[in-house]
């Protein structure tokens, strides 16, 4: 269960992100309901997540999945870049959780 907990804790974090930039395109009260709760509710489930899993490997993995994920969704929805290097450089925090996960 804490793994669920973990994974949407990551998943809200990429909520808290995106509503970031919506206050940063526009500072209103959903914007800002968006980035507070996002994160809010994030740190509720890491924290939840923690009770079992050893902190270096849950905040490898909320912020690998928080980094990706927010890099993902800037490419899709907000027209960043769409390179080979930035793809190359996602693969890589991707695999550096995993080994991690698998080292300890």
């Amino acid at each position: 269960m804490e793994w669920l907990f973990l994974v949407a804790a990551g998943l809200l974090e990429v909520v808290g992100v995106i509503g970031i930039k919506r206050v940063a395109e526009k500072n209103n009260w959903t914007n800002n309901l968006i980035l507070i709760g996002g994160f809010v509710i994030s740190f509720q489930f890491l924290s939840a997540a923690m009770q079992t899993i050893p902190l270096a490997t849950a905040y490898a993995v909320w912020t690998g999945i928080g980094t990706v994920g927010a890099a993902a969704v800037g490419m899709l929805f907000f027209r960043e870049p769409r390179t080979w290097l930035r793809i190359a450089c996602m693969l890589g925090i991707i695999f550096s959780v995993i080994g991690l996960k698998l080292a300890g």
